[in-house]
């Protein structure tokens, strides 16, 4: 018997189909858990790349984003759909906005219990629906062609965008009215076809796709892009413009610190280096920053009117801005930073105004008495010295004293010229003479 059953099972398991055990190869994981911008684009390439390096079989994209930049989700989705390698789209939270574009261009879709798809209508950088029909145009034609390339209802797609459509929603025994975003529950999406599969972890993902969860990898980010992650907060970004704009100002109006100047170059180089890695800033940004400092300090040095200061704030600013990740954002965390620098750099010029740099423009010395200074000159030695009258005194003329001439008056007096003189007393500015005897 247990001779006849040693024959039996290993013809029983080639008898198996092959879907049934788990196909070899390593599975990637890329998180999608912050706004689509450039930095998660870059991140998300990386993935990519190092995934295909590696000969990944499947790409499983960890999503749970509130969404971002259209522009970004497009060049994205255009990663998901070129990929060679199969790609699954685990919504865990919300695929909201742009995060539902990137999950309707992967392979496959799969849910978290209680997460969410959909709710897409364009809106500003202050949440405000934006209503250029040209844009919403544009827009809903790009989700529902990423929906029709997995197979799935276009008119689900543009209804997640257009609020004045009505779409019927199969499975659910029900339509979206007019004035309603479509947004879909796990439940929902499964019975409308915008969901394969439930499930309540990515291993139950990699499983579902036939592969074993032991060969899963995790792509995680580097340093840098952790670090680029917390420089680019917007709270963050304030206290860098802030500590940037401060410290600056201060070392260049009440020179002689270093430590305000140090702190603030430091804040402005990790504000530009954060958004650099992130991928929001270019070279450019360094190099107008660096100008419109160097035409600041300047501006302290070389008369022109306040042209060099006008350039080289337009030069900081549009430094700033261009680094920023958001315009208006950027511009309004300038404000407040500038603001809030303002009140401190005042602060500072009150408390060390003798060390500011406008005393090297302004003549603060008084030339007092006290100081041995005086604007009358004084002559009290002159008392008991010799002269001749050079001109005649009447009674005020002059007369010379070893080499000097010398403005006098006599008592009352006349003196004729060249008559022999002698210094009887000094008041102040005016010297007394009388005719030697």
């Amino acid at each position: 018997m247990l001779l006849f059953l040693a024959i039996l099972l290993p013809l029983l398991g080639a008898a198996l189909p092959v879907s049934a055990a788990a196909q070899a190869g390593p599975v990637y994981v890329i998180p999608v858990n912050q706004e689509i911008e450039r930095g998660l684009q870059q991140f998300m390439e990386r993935g990519f790349k190092e995934a295909a390096d590696m000969k990944a079989r499947l790409i499983v994209l960890d999503i749970d984003t509130p969404g971002g930049r259209v522009d970004t989700a497009d060049a994205l989705g255009k990663l998901i759909r070129e990929s060679e390698i199969p790609t699954v789209a685990y919504i865990r939270g919300k695929a909201a906005s742009a995060g539902s574009y990137l999950a309707l261009n992967a392979d496959k879709i799969a849910m978290e219990p209680g997460s969410y798809i959909g709710a897409a209508a364009l809106v500003d950088s202050y949440g405000n629906h934006i209503e250029d029909a040209k844009l919403v145009a544009a827009w809903k034609s790009q989700m529902a062609s990423a929906a029709e390339s997995s197979g799935r209802n276009a008119d689900i797609a543009r209804g997640m965008v257009d609020a004045n459509i009505v779409v019927e929603l199969p499975g659910l025994d029900q339509e979206k009215e007019k004035g309603q975003i479509i947004s879909l529950s796990s439940e929902e999406a499964l019975k409308v076809g915008y969901a394969d599969k439930i499930a309540s972890s990515t291993d139950e993902v990699v499983e579902w796709m036939g592969y074993s969860k032991a060969d899963v990898f995790q792509v995680e980010h580097s340093f840098a892009e952790r670090l680029a992650a917390f420089l680019t907060n917007p709270v963050v970004q304030v206290v860098l413009l802030f500590f940037g704009i401060a410290g600056v100002v201060i070392e260049i109006l009440v020179p002689g610190f270093g430590v305000p100047g140090i702190l603030g170059i430091t804040a402005f180089a990790l504000y530009f280096f954060g958004n650099y890695v992130a991928g929001f800033a270019g070279n450019e940004t360094w190099l107008l920053f660096i100008i419109g400092l160097v035409l600041l300090v300047l501006e302290l040095f070389v008369p022109s009117f306040g042209i060099l200061g006008i350039l080289g704030s337009v030069s900081l600013v549009a430094g700033v801005v261009r680094a920023a990740y958001d315009t208006s954002h950027a511009f309004l965390s300038l404000g407040i930073a500038f603001g809030a620098a303002l009140v401190v750099v005042v602060i500072v010029a009150i408390v060390f105004k003798e060390r500011g740099v406008w005393n090297r423009f302004i003549l603060s010395e008084s030339l007092t008495s006290d100081k041995g200074y005086s604007s009358i000159r004084d002559r009290s030695l002159l008392v008991g010295q010799l002269g001749v009258s050079v001109t005649p005194l009447r009674p005020a003329g002059t007369v010379l004293i070893d080499g000097e001439r010398i403005d006098v008056v006599t008592e009352g007096g006349f003196i004729a010229a060249n008559t022999p003189v002698v210094v009887q007393k000094v008041e102040g500015s005016r010297i007394v003479v009388q005719q030697q005897a």
